[in-house]
């Protein structure tokens, strides 16, 4: 008998991908708030060091312009909007899912392609056959101690809403997963593919997924929808 070399095993090892993930998934809100202490702060890009104190009569004058010259030469940030891939760990293999928003809001959407329930039978079922799926939250999609990978693609004031539809469209149009077909890294590469991305094989194990996704397009932070979408 061939042997398989130990990349194409574990490759192979992920056909199971997100099976136990079901196992343990429970189902959240579509929308929920992050606690402040997951939230990611936007950094400062303004590069300007500290002012020398101003004196007393002029503080207020002298106020006024720094914040006008700081607010004109402030670079922009890179998209109000933004798509999170991500993943985490699971029972077995690991999930694969999205965080998608706005950058200056802490609410966030969570999509991802899960069996439905939690019960164990779904899962079991899903390696043979496609079952009932859902495509919302699952167990630990909002806490980070279970993130193993992420990848966030910011999107403009134009591209968000389109790609908000397709995600939310996909939602409704994927009623079924499977573990080698239709299943959490095949769900967040359609929506990488509908932005533009370069996506890797489906069957990889979410960690690698994401972060293969992110080599695959440099790390790029932007993207932007062509003029078809």
């Amino acid at each position: 008998m061939k042997m398989l070399p130990i990349n194409a095993k574990r490759h192979c090892a992920a056909v199971a991908l997100c099976a136990f993930t079901a196992f343990f998934a429970g189902l959240g809100p579509a929308a929920a708030i992050i606690d402040s202490a997951n939230a990611t702060p936007v950094e400062s890009t303004t590069g300007q060091k500290p002012a020398a104190k101003p004196k007393p009569a002029a503080a207020a004058k002298n106020s006024a312009q720094g914040a006008a010259t700081a607010a004109a030469v402030a670079p922009a940030a890179p998209g109000p909007y933004y798509v999170d891939f991500r993943a985490r760990t699971a029972a077995s293999y690991g999930h694969a899912f999205i965080w998608f928003g706005k950058s200056t809001q802490r609410e966030v959407e969570v999509a991802g392609l899960h069996p439905a329930t939690d019960s164990p039978v779904p899962y079991v079922l899903g390696h043979m056959m496609p079952v009932p799926s859902e495509t919302g939250a699952s167990y630990g999609d909002l806490d980070e101690q279970y993130l193993t990978a992420n990848y966030r693609v910011y999107l403009s004031e134009e591209d968000a809403p389109k790609v908000f539809a397709y995600i939310q469209k996909l939602q409704k149009n994927t009623p079924f997963w499977n573990a080698t077909t239709t299943n959490c890294t095949w769900f967040i590469g359609q929506i990488a593919s509908f932005m533009g991305l370069k996506t890797p094989w489906h069957l990889l194990v979410p960690e690698d997924y994401v972060n293969e996704l992110k080599k695959m397009n440099g790390g790029r932070e932007v993207a932007t929808l062509s003029a078809d979408k």
